[in-house]
């Protein structure tokens, strides 16, 4: 049966909410705890999550149009459901509901704008805020108090998390949007009272607690006893400019998070905006539409009759401004292919790394000579895949796979080389290696890679790799470790070499080092025998005549 899932209020003062971004779309399956929506309210943009399973049929509130707590958000179902019942239905419903209960209520209201007129009350007095209890969740009908995380008497800044409070469907966390002193907890921890009971008093310390429960509400106030308009119009503007006084004499600025970051980014001085949400709040919508000019005339004009020092005090800081842009790229089948094995690797294989730094100057003097015979080029990086090909074979541990209840010895040695495409990564596979020379290998390698950008690797180049080599050395990277390319135990991650001084029979000298880490699979490969392949590792590259045995 279809859900039908309403704007939630997700603050206590909430009255309507914008609809930022929509997560799903008309269609998509919906799993319970999926995201649908991201919503703006007066005082920050939260996530918005489903508690119902099924497809989303319809969406009632589009990308960027706000509309009040209650309205009709979404609704869940099955597949090809019929819903019209409930789209028409719903508008009906609340045609001939609204219309009945204001001709029923006509002679209540009347008698109650008579009692308003002669009735007196106290007001709640300023900076003390009434909190009640939120509904969290679009079917909330009361919470229970799972926790207090803050007592009576405590101080309370904006963001402070208050309670726990415990919904139809989850135990969320409850935060403060005003600063102050907590007076008074109106629903201990395990009670449970409707949505909108008052749920805490804050305010400055002192406060009659007594006498601001017992005082009527502004907004009762209002409905007690009508204000024409004309007279409405007439104490807008002086309300307007009582909440620009009191922010510029130093009192507290109460605007919502997600308006202070925007003025924030765009150097605009709160103090300078007219709040239009409750109790004279200032929200996104307020910040938007400021204009700096009207406000700032006066300022600039008192600072020419000031002295130069005061003017300067006065001057704003010139802040960048700037317009904030994304872009929603689609992910290739190939990155999203990287991304779920790698997140396989990381999360099933304990990883653990060692570091060795090897002393490359016989290398270089080696390499020299290798590339001064015709028609040969070798790189630094064929004689660490050779070099790690050869000590594969003396540390067989290194060159297996993990099988569960089995390990798999793997007796050829296959090198898998990471090459960096404008996709993501690929691992062309050097098959035999350990059987290769130099002069293959830097082929081989140059082939495959050439290949792998151009995207003509054949399936069969990229399977089969034992052990694998990654090198970001010639980016300038000194160190670093790389996720392991399973079923592969271990994988050599290579850096850049380095002039620096060292100590070679007593005495200081410039060297050449490079450092390398070995990531090893903790199920297949032990520290002391990864520790031993490296050693070997190193001593291939620090003479590397022995490879050419």
């Amino acid at each position: 049966m279809a859900e039908v899932i309403n704007m939630p209020r997700l603050s206590d003062t909430m009255e309507e909410g914008t609809v930022a971004k929509w997560l799903k779309q008309v269609g998509d399956k919906i799993e319970e705890g999926d995201i649908l929506a991201e919503i703006e309210t007066d005082k920050a943009t939260m996530e918005f999550e489903s508690f119902h399973e099924g497809t989303l049929l319809h969406i009632g509130i589009e990308e960027g149009d706000g509309a009040p707590v209650d309205s009709l958000l979404a609704i869940i179902g099955e597949k090809g459901e019929d819903i019209s019942g409930l789209l028409n239905g719903s508008a009906t419903t609340e045609d001939t509901d609204s219309g009945s209960e204001a001709a029923d209520s006509a002679p209540e209201q009347a008698a109650t704008a008579d009692a308003g007129a002669t009735e007196t009350t106290s007001e709640i007095p300023e900076g003390v805020e009434v909190v009640k209890m939120p509904r969290l969740s679009d079917t909330m009908e009361e919470g229970t108090v799972a926790a207090w995380l803050k007592s009576v008497g405590d101080t309370i800044e904006e963001g402070d998390i208050l309670a726990e409070i415990e919904t139809d469907k989850a135990t969320m966390e409850f935060e403060s949007f005003y600063s102050g002193t907590l007076l008074y907890i109106g629903i201990k921890e395990g009670e449970s009272s409707p949505v909108d009971a008052v749920l805490a008093v804050i305010g400055p310390e002192g406060t009659d607690v007594d006498a601001v429960l017992n005082a009527k509400p502004a907004a009762e106030k209002a409905e007690a006893a009508p204000v024409a308009k004309d007279e409405v119009a007439q104490e807008q503007p002086a309300a307007a400019e009582t909440t620009v006084n009191n922010t510029a004499n130093g009192q507290r600025i109460f605007a919502s998070p997600l308006a202070k970051r925007i003025a924030s980014d765009k150097g605009i001085d709160l103090s300078q905006v007219t709040g239009t949400g409750d109790h004279g709040r200032i929200v996104k919508k307020d910040v938007e539409n400021y204009k700096p000019s009207a406000q700032t005339a006066p300022v600039a004009e008192t600072a020419t009759t000031a002295p130069a020092t005061a003017a300067a005090a006065l001057a704003p800081i010139n802040l960048p401004v700037g317009e904030e842009g994304s872009e929603e790229v689609k992910n290739s089948q190939m990155r999203k292919t990287i991304a779920k094995r790698l997140a396989e690797s990381k999360f099933t294989a304990p990883h653990y790394y060692l570091m060795i730094e090897v002393d490359m100057d016989n290398a270089m003097a080696s390499r020299v000579q290798i590339n001064s015979l015709p028609e040969t080029k070798v790189s630094f990086n064929d004689m660490v895949v050779k070099a790690a090909a050869m000590a594969l074979k003396k540390h067989p541990q290194v060159n297996t796979t993990w099988n569960g209840d089995t390990t798999r010895y793997n007796h050829h040695i296959h090198v898998g080389v990471a090459v960096a495409v404008e996709d993501g990564l690929m691992v062309p596979v050097l098959k035999f290696t350990d059987q290769m020379s130099l002069t293959q290998i830097g082929a081989s390698v140059k082939d495959l890679a050439g290949k792998a950008r151009n995207k003509k690797l054949a399936p069969a180049e990229m399977e089969g790799s034992t052990f694998t080599v990654s090198n970001l050395g010639m980016f300038g990277i000194v160190e670093f470790t790389s996720i392991i390319n399973q079923p592969n135990s271990a994988i050599l991650s290579v850096g850049a070499i380095v002039q620096k001084p060292v100590v070679k029979n007593g005495e200081i000298v410039v060297g050449n080092t490079m450092t390398v880490s070995l990531a090893c699979d903790h199920r297949t490969v032990d520290g002391a025998t990864g520790a031993s392949f490296l050693q070997t590792l190193r001593a291939y590259l620090e003479n590397p005549v022995t490879m050419l045995a």
